[in-house]
């Protein structure tokens, strides 16, 4: 039984730079070809039909097809990535904004103070007070309702 084993030194240096500049050339290949897929899709101006073409054209025949649409429409790629990019960014935006609220929204501190300064005033009783104190202390309460409690003016 004589096999040959084939260790790390028989491996040339050279032969190594062929198979990492393949590999890199494969993946950067399918990152490519991604590319395109997710670019026929996100088009809103091509119509089903061709969508349909482009998407055939790339599956069968692959370099020809990603290659030609590079050439026919790859300028409008990167419109359509930053148009996408924009809209994500506005979409995170407008999120953040209606979860953090407008800077309106009192904190339960600022509510009990804005309480206890009307009570103090004589806007409202000290009943109305502590029912009003128990709603903010529970998170039922709203600024609105601290704000508009049946008031007895003395």
């Amino acid at each position: 039984m004589s096999t040959h084993t084939y260790l790390a030194y028989d491996y040339p240096l050279l032969s190594m730079f062929w198979t990492l500049l393949w590999f890199f050339l494969w993946i950067m290949w399918f990152v490519v070809l991604f590319r395109v897929i997710v670019d026929i899709f996100r088009d809103d101006s091509l119509s089903g039909w061709a969508k349909t073409g482009w998407l055939l054209f790339c599956i069968v025949l692959p370099f020809l097809g990603v290659f030609v649409y590079l050439i026919a429409r790859g300028k409008g790629m990167g419109r359509r990535e930053i148009d996408h990019a924009q809209a994500q960014q506005r979409a995170v935006d407008d999120y953040i904004r209606d979860t953090a609220g407008d800077g309106t929204r009192r904190s339960s501190a600022d509510e009990l103070a804005k309480l206890s300064e009307m009570r103090s005033h004589g806007d409202i009783t000290d009943d109305e007070f502590r029912r009003a104190k128990e709603l903010v202390l529970s998170g039922a309460g709203s600024s609105a309702r601290a704000d508009t409690p049946t008031s007895h003016h003395t």
